[in-house]
């Protein structure tokens, strides 16, 4: 039992480390979740956590070394991965400068939800960073585990990921008292504009 635990324990404490931060795809969770768009919630929930466990299982399949030797697949993953979330971050700041684009939570209009899968899709897969955190870091140090450990690893991984996006798309509903003022949504926009766009421009400046 200690044998399957402990990298279980150790694949969950490191994939949550990579995945609690302040980022595209988190703070487009969490905006839906204060909004209370509970019908698109579960699903983009589940394309986020899917993903994660999608590209972690990739990594260890030994599919990195293959994404390490073709560069240019994420030279294009990183253009068009830029101009979406500097595209996002401006539509961010709009809503943040216009007060008449402001709704309180309560009052906030349901999203389609073709919208919002797309949108969480692309969020996902058009950042090369999710390549590198997932496919080439988790799936390598998943591989240094063991035959058998790695498994359980990358299961404490893939955990983590579920965890984490349903605590944040579910739980942020009791940040809506605080966004029934439209002040609170201009220093929401504001922040998630700042993040997509600078996210955005080290992207395309750095890669």
């Amino acid at each position: 039992m200690a044998t399957t635990l402990l990298p279980l324990l150790l694949g969950f404490l490191t994939g949550l480390s990579l995945i609690v931060a302040i980022g595209a795809q988190n703070a487009f969770v969490l905006r839906l979740g204060i909004q209370g768009q509970v019908r698109l919630i579960a699903p983009v929930v589940a394309i986020c956590a899917a993903s994660d466990a999608v590209l972690i299982t990739v990594g260890i399949l030994g599919i990195g070394a293959i994404l390490a030797a073709a560069p240019a697949a994420l030279v294009v993953i990183r253009i068009l991965g830029s101009g979406f979330l500097i595209v996002y971050g401006l539509l961010a700041a709009r809503r943040a400068m216009k007060p008449a684009a402001l709704t309180a939570a309560a009052k906030a209009p349901t999203q389609r939800l073709g919208i919002a899968v797309t949108t969480a899709i692309a969020f996902t897969w058009l950042n090369p960073h999710v390549y590198l955190d997932t496919v080439l870091f988790l799936g390598s140090v998943a591989n240094q585990q063991g035959v058998h450990e790695r498994w359980w690893w990358a299961a404490g991984a893939i955990i983590a990921s579920c965890v984490w996006f349903s605590a944040l798309g579910f739980g942020a509903r009791l940040l809506r008292p605080i966004f029934e003022r439209p002040s609170a949504w201009r220093v929401l926009d504001s922040i998630i504009a700042a993040v997509m766009i600078a996210l955005g421009l080290r992207l395309a400046i750095w890669g």
